[in-house]
């Protein structure tokens, strides 16, 4: 096994294979990627449809001197197993060792930890200029896919390489016709046009930005790409190698759904089906579909929206097509998303924008601007909010409660529970006072009561007690209730809990009563504490006589993670809060 791979131990070594051992290379290169994905899950069809390119690239190119930034950086694993990280992909004991990005911890061959898209050109554009500045001739390679390129930051690097960098740039563009789902956007019907005409057509994005351009139509050919790579390096000007590959290249069942094979959890090679259970209960992203078809049924005005994320609200392909006119994805711009959504609000219609929490950072000042100041009422639905959600340091939904919390005339919302959430949507979608963002719960569908109304902040107690109000927001809610019966089991009172639902408004009467009649106030959220809910509570009641103590993340990148041993650091367990209430009390 791995003929050729065991003796390849950095790029060196590639250079020195001939026609045929690379060949046998790209080959043990997929051995490992499945060898890794299907126990350990990761970024599937990306990385196979680039194995042959990043192959090319190392035997052409002089990694590190040259350097090379991946846009995103979920197809990088090929070049990490060629820069001397091989076994992170071959022996299951370093697994751990390798993330699922490129980063410069792991190696110098990497230069930007980074997972988050339409970013190389930006950051690789940097790299050129320094280079130039310090009189150096290195090439400095950025790759992006086709899905990528439809993000804002990409088309802005494209339109300063190609009229303000007079020097040595090379973009790979890896058009495999697919983002996580398909493309959307009119610069992928340019894309085609330029597949069909093996690159001829007259209407071209890339020349039209002032780059110069090569197509080759096979980026899974190992020796086209090496003479095309070789062609373009050490040239004195920017140009755009646009070639064609295949997702998930070598799998079948991942080249024929290629959107669900964008990214895997360990599965069996043979059958294709996943060898992990999540259970067959309800989740919240299903709940969130089948929010939205019955809305989209008895609503004609309303409309989903997603950046390029339709997964995130449970939509596959059959619902989406079921949606028709009422579903649009914008591709990778989630700006373009949020102030759509602000038109189509203020022009009457019933918007709801749905992504991930990490990904919709970079909408920051859409909702800001174009929405809060203009007061229009959208809604945003965030998934993966949650702490133990996703784990790598480029994908933490942790800052979104301290991140978008102190926006004016934004209303965030964190619901506890199954009704709670429906409840959200339902009176959010429909009212048109404020925009409304809420935190789609990451943890076990749980249900009981809810209210229906949600324009005016007030936390709702669910159990009253003495000596220790417990208030906690969101997915930490139920980590309250363990709480409220652990206290109630070992220091012999009944603690009063409160589901604030509220993550960024101060229900202040509560608040004043609680304070007058119990000793401790504690906070729980799933976030960083700073600018959060917590301190907010804590400022309010920093004049009254009672001790107010919060639970949270810290200020922190934290990376791949262990979810329970970070809150046991942490001292977010029930045990050593009962231990701070004993010293509180």
């Amino acid at each position: 096994m791995y003929e050729i791979l065991n003796k390849i131990n950095g790029p060196e070594d590639v250079k020195k294979l001939n026609n045929e051992e690379l060949e046998v290379l790209a080959s043990d290169i997929r051995d490992a990627l499945f060898n890794r994905l299907t126990k350990f899950g990761g970024h599937f069809g990306p990385n196979f449809g680039m194995v042959e390119a990043e192959i090319a690239m190392h035997y052409v190119f002089n990694s590190p001197v040259d350097k090379f930034v991946f846009d995103v950086s979920h197809q990088s694993y090929p070049h990490k197993i060629i820069t001397g990280r091989r076994l992170g992909y071959t022996d299951e004991n370093h697994f751990h060792e390798d993330s699922g990005y490129t980063n410069p911890d792991e190696s110098e061959h990497d230069f930007f930890n980074v997972g988050h898209t339409s970013t190389s050109i930006s950051l690789a554009s940097g790299l050129a200029k320094a280079r130039d500045l310090k009189g150096d001739e290195e090439n400095i390679i950025a790759v992006i896919g086709d899905g990528s390129l439809s993000g804002g930051e990409a088309l802005e690097g494209l339109d300063f390489v190609g009229s303000e960098l007079n020097s040595n740039f090379i973009i790979i563009v890896n058009d495999n016709e697919q983002a996580i789902a398909e493309n959307h956007g009119g610069l992928y019907k340019n894309l085609a046009e330029l597949r069909a005409t093996n690159g001829q057509a007259s209407n071209n994005l890339f020349k039209a930005m002032g780059l110069d351009y090569i197509y080759e139509p096979n980026g899974n050919d190992i020796q086209r790409m090496i003479k095309v790579l070789q062609s373009v390096k050490d040239i004195n000007h920017p140009v755009v190698v646009h070639t064609n590959t295949v997702k998930g290249k070598g799998y079948k069942l991942a080249e024929e759904n290629r959107e669900a094979w964008h990214w895997s959890v360990p599965f069996d090679k043979e059958t294709g089906k996943p060898t992990i259970s999540f259970g067959s209960g309800e989740d919240y992203t299903s709940l969130t579909a089948k929010y939205i078809m019955e809305k989209a049924k008895k609503d004609s005005n309303f409309v989903v929206i997603t950046p390029a994320m339709p997964g995130t609200g449970g939509l596959n392909p059959t619902l989406r097509a079921e949606l028709g006119k009422q579903y649009i994805d914008v591709g990778i711009a989630e700006e373009h998303a949020i102030a759509m959504a602000s038109g189509i609000a203020k022009n009457g219609g019933k918007p709801l924008v749905v992504t991930n929490a990490t990904f919709m950072q970079r909408a920051y000042d859409q909702i800001s601007q174009d929405v809060c100041i203009n007061n229009n009422a959208i809604t945003i639905v965030l998934n993966y909010s949650s702490f133990d959600g996703l784990t790598d340091v480029t994908h933490l939904g942790i800052f979104g409660i301290s991140a978008f919390s102190n926006i004016p005339n934004l209303i965030v919302l964190s619901p506890s529970s199954k009704e709670e959430y429906l409840n959200m949507l339902d009176w959010s979608v429909d009212q048109k006072e404020h925009p409304v963002l809420i935190l789609m719960p990451g943890n076990e569908v749980t249900d009981r009561p809810a209210d229906k109304e949600y324009g005016t902040v007030k936390y709702k107690v669910e159990q009253s007690g003495e000596k220790v109000a417990i208030l906690a927001l969101g997915d930490f809610y139920q980590r309250g209730e363990i709480l409220a019966k652990e206290i109630e089991s070992k220091l012999g009172f009944k603690p009063t809990l409160v589901n604030p639902r509220y993550a960024n408004g101060l229900d202040k009467d509560l608040l004043i009563k609680l304070a007058d009649s119990h000793k401790v106030i504690l906070t729980l959220e799933d976030g960083i504490l700073n600018g959060g809910f917590g301190e907010k509570v804590a400022s309010f009641l920093g004049i009254k006589d009672v001790k107010v103590k919060n639970y949270g993340l810290n200020r922190e990148f934290y990376d791949r993670y262990n979810p329970e041993e970070l809150l046991d650091e942490l001292g977010i367990t029930s045990e050593k809060i009962i231990n701070d209430i004993k010293d509180l009390v």
